[in-house]
């Protein structure tokens, strides 16, 4: 009954604030946006003038984007409190979901509001940052397992509780840089909880159920920081992109959030919770790559235009060219390379087991002798998997019967 209540309520404020939240972003602001889904400056509605926008359109993008992140968000969680609702920790998931998504991103909407803005925004600022914080408090078991989490629990509601009421109070710098460290150091805490959990108290179905949630979250968070740091800093401060492009990108990284809910689903559903490993090595393999070969492609690029500039005065194109090459003869090599190197690093076991198979690989092409390709089979399979007890039977081929042969 809480859960509808506060959920229910949540949305209907939501909903009631999209009116006099398009109305706001219709006013102009004396500065350029530096989000998405804020005001526009003057020189921002001429760039969309220029490209044949209008600020209607933007107010319309802006809306309906809110609200395509609301819909995604509540809809996860009405199936997890559909499916799992007397799963405490399924149903705690599913309202930090609804209210998270108002909090994080349509904030601004909820503030529209005549007369209950602020308290409302207040509320909401405070529901959804706390109940994110105790939900990595929490997850998977629901419980708090020690008393030192406990604890942190207490102070995570005394912090966001301070902070919902100063952040509308208050404009001291002082007091926004002491909130920032605290902020920092714990959320630094709540990693700890994660790693201690899954380190020390969890089963093996949950150590998956936290990796399922930890991808999520590294991809989705982890992107969205990144993504902040190109776009909103680099792309619109230093390079002052077109506002047309700034949204499209911005865009792109708001929807890097959309992995978090989708992870927790799939960790509380418990859907194909072990193809989990090898999604987890896909992306730091590709990803390192990517990385690798962006970094490699432009500065080939700067380096080369500078170098055929001074001996040959080649244009752009020729350096673009050449450094396309080189990224397409580099890729496989490289990525072998990196799989092969985060194989030793992060999945010694199976890169141990799979160099002793192949060598077995080799001896069966070798061996002859039935004794002999016996023990290797045997040790290879002591060494691969490490079971309790192995036994080998062998069928004699005169009497088409089987024996144990070895122990």
């Amino acid at each position: 009954m809480v859960w509808i209540l506060v959920v229910v309520l949540a949305l209907g404020l939501f909903v009631a604030s999209m009116p006099s939240y398009f109305a706001y972003l219709h006013t102009l602001s004396a500065t350029p946006t530096t989000d998405i889904g804020a005001q526009l400056a003057r020189q921002d509605v001429q760039q969309l003038q220029d490209a044949g926008l209008s600020i209607n359109f933007y107010a319309w993008y802006s809306v309906i984007l809110n609200g395509i992140f609301v819909l995604v968000y509540s809809l996860i969680g009405l199936i997890l409190f559909l499916r799992k609702s007397e799963n405490r920790m399924a149903l705690f998931a599913s309202f930090t979901l609804v209210v998270f998504s108002i909090e994080a991103i349509n904030l601004n909407a909820v503030q529209t509001l005549p007369s209950i803005g602020n308290a409302a925004g207040m509320v909401l600022n405070l529901l959804g940052s706390l109940s994110i914080s105790l939900f990595f408090l929490l997850f998977p078991s629901g419980r708090f397992e020690v008393r030192w989490i406990r604890w942190l629990a207490v102070v995570q509601v005394f912090y966001w509780t301070v902070n919902s009421i100063l952040s509308y109070t208050t404009t001291l710098s002082i007091v926004n840089v002491l909130l920032g460290i605290l902020f920092l150091l714990l959320a630094g805490s709540l990693i700890v909880v994660q790693v201690y959990r899954y380190r020390r108290l969890s089963t093996t179905l949950e150590r998956q159920q936290t990796k399922w949630v930890v991808w999520g979250t590294a991809l989705g968070l982890g992107g969205y920081l990144l993504g902040i740091l190109v776009v909103f800093v680099l792309l619109r401060e230093v390079f002052t992109v077109n506002v047309v492009i700034f949204l499209l990108c911005a865009t792109f990284v708001d929807g890097l959030l959309l992995l978090f809910p989708i992870s927790i689903a799939i960790a509380i559903l418990r859907s194909r919770l072990w193809d989990i490993d090898r999604l987890i090595n896909r992306t730091l393999v590709y990803g390192t790559l990517t990385v690798m070969l962006a970094l490699l492609y432009f500065g080939s690029i700067i380096g080369l235009q500078a170098l055929l500039r001074d001996i040959i005065h080649a244009n752009n194109s020729v350096a673009i060219v050449v450094s396309t090459l080189l990224i397409a003869a580099l890729f496989q090599p490289l990525r072998h390379r990196i799989q092969a190197i985060i194989d030793r690093r992060f999945y010694r076991r199976k890169y141990d087991a799979a160099r002793t198979i192949a060598a077995f690989s080799v001896t069966l092409r070798n061996e002859v002798d039935l004794t002999q390709l016996s023990e290797h089979l045997v040790a290879v399979v002591e060494e691969t998997m490490q079971p309790k007890s192995l036994s080998l039977w062998l069928r004699d081929p005169a009497s088409k019967r089987t024996r144990p042969d070895h122990m």
